[in-house]
């Protein structure tokens, strides 16, 4: 059954793709009561055992009720969104099932901590009149919000939910097959080929991997939980300490949401919520993305050389023969190029996700046929890949239909503006001020939620604050991005961490100890967004030019800080020498710049720190 549905929905998304979406409830509704029916059969209360009975008695009634209320919108899209309907107690009952199924199978799917945060929000609407001063509201019945979440195109159907059934669900799908017909295979012997031979080899080659693997599936955990179980056994066996391994497995894994080509989900609401083209956003991501996997593998290649941690063994390393041929590459090159190719032409995003799953599958399916591989073998892959992405749809599109809640919730009552307000008058109107309490904020609003949830929450909650205090719209929601990305590294609430831990077999906060060294270089980045706006591609070639240099300059002098390298002998030297050209780096003007540099390329000079120490007493003192 659950096969069926999956491969139902995928052609769905395709067919919608090629020949356009239905009407905006229509498509949405339709959607979600096939994601809500493959949500409950992969996700039952309890899969087997005497409480079984308990999963027929609860998912029933709620998947019903949930197919009834999509069905029920489908019916009367019209009637909605022509006129001004008034709730009915069939309304109110409807929605309320909706919403609770929802939550379950969001709870179920995601994790406790983000239908908890939509539950908050629900009490809030229906309590926060009770509440004193400038955090409370006028007050809503039941009727106001029924007819808003229900039976209109600004609560459950909205925007997000519009992008979750079109474009969203048109690249999981891309994601699934590509993993599918091979490519997750050859991104991992790609890294192997690249960077196996060298120092370090193996943590570098989980930061390539899971680059590759993060862009394409948009998911940190995930990413983790598929590229881990391969790259962390394999630092492990070369003498990288357990929480050094899963620490860099974790950060590389966040790193790919923020990676261009795809840049998961996050990048396509971003595009819809700024009024940019998607294409404009991966260009934005392009600098700090090249910024945070240069510093991430500069400082494992300086610590692997303190350490004197070897390289990947020989017999692990696979043959370049057997890897660059057409066979394996030409799924990859066939849907990247295709995507970019439609992308590039000005055809929508999801027609363009659609034809590069046609030039991936077609040929993959020759290459499986000419080499002798029987068709059900193949069609099994094939019909795998499905599967993943009906999974991977559930959880985002559920995630996402989420959000769109919570945020209708809070622009019903206003309290968004509110926050972001406070925000301003707290800061004084001060750039950096503000935007170091919107980073907090927004690290603290994502932990222990999804990044695409956490974005989408912060993006209404903190962005207007950096929006308001005459910051762009790109550079405002880049900078609440990467703050609720890297959520998921940053104690306490650090789901990548306690994932890579997991795999790893160790403390969850050594891991998340290292994980912050590594990724360090991400929690400064993003206030560059806002004093060079060449970081994200704005600007004149010059301008972007200074960007680079300054990006370049900030992370490298944290490379060496934070990988414990000494100066003469003397740390304390290295620390003043690298963290003075880091603080200038972030001064925009050309002699601060160029003072930062200078100290930059002198340290290097003097300090040698590219070659294996002599002192044994050198290496990392922390494992």
């Amino acid at each position: 059954m659950r096969s069926v549905l999956a491969l139902m929905i995928g052609l769905f998304i395709l067919w919608t793709a090629v020949r356009g979406p239905f009407d905006s409830l229509v498509q949405r509704s339709i959607m979600l009561a096939m994601v809500m029916t493959l949500g409950f059969l992969s996700f039952p209360l309890h899969r087997n055992g005497p409480r079984r009975r308990w999963t027929l008695a609860i998912d029933g009634p709620l998947w019903a009720g949930s197919v009834a209320a999509c069905i029920y919108v489908a019916a009367k899209a019209d009637t909605i969104m022509t006129t001004l309907p008034l709730a009915s107690p069939l309304d109110m009952a409807l929605t309320a099932v909706l919403v609770l199924a929802i939550l379950e199978v969001s709870r179920r799917a995601v994790g406790i901590a983000f239908p908890i945060l939509i539950s908050i929000g629900i009490i809030y609407v229906f309590f926060g009149d009770l509440i004193s001063g400038r955090l409370g509201h006028r007050g809503f019945d039941i009727y106001f919000v029924t007819e808003t979440l229900l039976m209109s195109d600004i609560g459950i159907w909205g925007k997000l939910t519009g992008i979750a059934a079109t474009v969203i669900a048109a690249f999981v799908l891309f994601g699934a097959m590509l993993l599918r017909s091979g490519g997750g295979e050859t991104f991992m012997d790609l890294a192997i080929l690249v960077s196996g031979r060298r120092v370090g080899g193996a943590a570098k080659i989980a930061t390539i991997a899971s680059a590759a693997f993060g862009s394409v599936n948009g998911s940190a955990v995930a990413n983790v939980a598929t590229t881990g179980s391969m790259t962390i056994p394999l630092m492990r066996r070369i003498g990288y300490p357990a929480p050094l391994s899963a620490a860099v497995e974790a950060v590389a894994s966040t790193g790919g949401q923020i990676t261009p080509p795809i840049l998961g989900a996050a990048a396509f609401i971003m595009a819809e919520i700024v009024g940019v083209e998607y294409l404009r956003i991966a260009l934005a991501a392009l600098i700090p993305a090249l910024l945070f996997y240069g510093g991430a593998l500069l400082t494992i290649h300086l610590i692997a050389l303190r350490n004197r941690y070897g390289v990947v063994p020989e017999e692990d390393i696979p043959a370049a023969r057997e890897v660059l041929t057409l066979a394996r590459l030409a799924p990859i090159i066939g849907g990247l190029g295709g995507l970019m190719w439609m992308l590039t032409a000005g055809r929508s995003v999801a027609f363009s996700a659609a034809f590069g799953i046609v030039c991936m599958v077609v040929p993959f399916v020759i290459f499986e046929l000419l080499s002798s591989r029987r068709p059900r073998e193949t069609l099994g892959k094939l019909v795998h890949g499905l599967l993943d992405a009906g999974q991977g749809i559930v959880i985002v599109f559920v995630m996402l239909i989420g959000a769109q809640i919570l945020v209708s919730l809070i622009n019903m009552t206003g309290v968004g503006i509110t926050i972001s307000s406070l925000t301003v008058a707290l800061g004084g109107q001060n750039m950096i001020l503000v935007a170091l309490i919107v980073a907090l904020a927004c690290l603290i609003l994502g932990m222990g939620i999804p990044t695409t949830a956490a974005y989408v929450l912060v993006a209404a909650v903190m962005a207007p604050a950096l929006i308001a205090i005459k910051i762009e719209p790109l550079a405002a929601h880049m900078f609440v991005f990467y703050y609720a990305t890297i959520s998921v590294i940053t104690p306490p609430l650090c789901v990548a961490v306690f994932v890579a831990a997991s795999i790893a077999k160790t403390s969850w906060f050594q891991v998340a100890l290292h994980a912050v060294r590594l990724g360090a270089v991400t929690y400064v980045v993003p206030f560059m967004f806002l004093t060079y706006p060449g970081m994200l591609w704005s600007g004149s070639p010059l301008d972007i030019a200074e960007a680079v240099l300054s990006g370049s300059v900030l992370v490298i002098a944290f490379a060496l800080l934070l990988s414990g390298v000494r100066l003469r002998g003397s740390r304390v030297a290295a620390i003043l020498v690298y963290g003075c050209s880091a603080a200038l780096a972030f001064v925009p003007q050309h002699a601060a710049l160029v003072i930062a540099a200078l100290l930059l390329v002198t340290g290097l000079v003097l300090g040698r720190h590219f070659r294996v120490p002599d002192d044994p007493d050198l290496a990392d003192p922390v494992r």
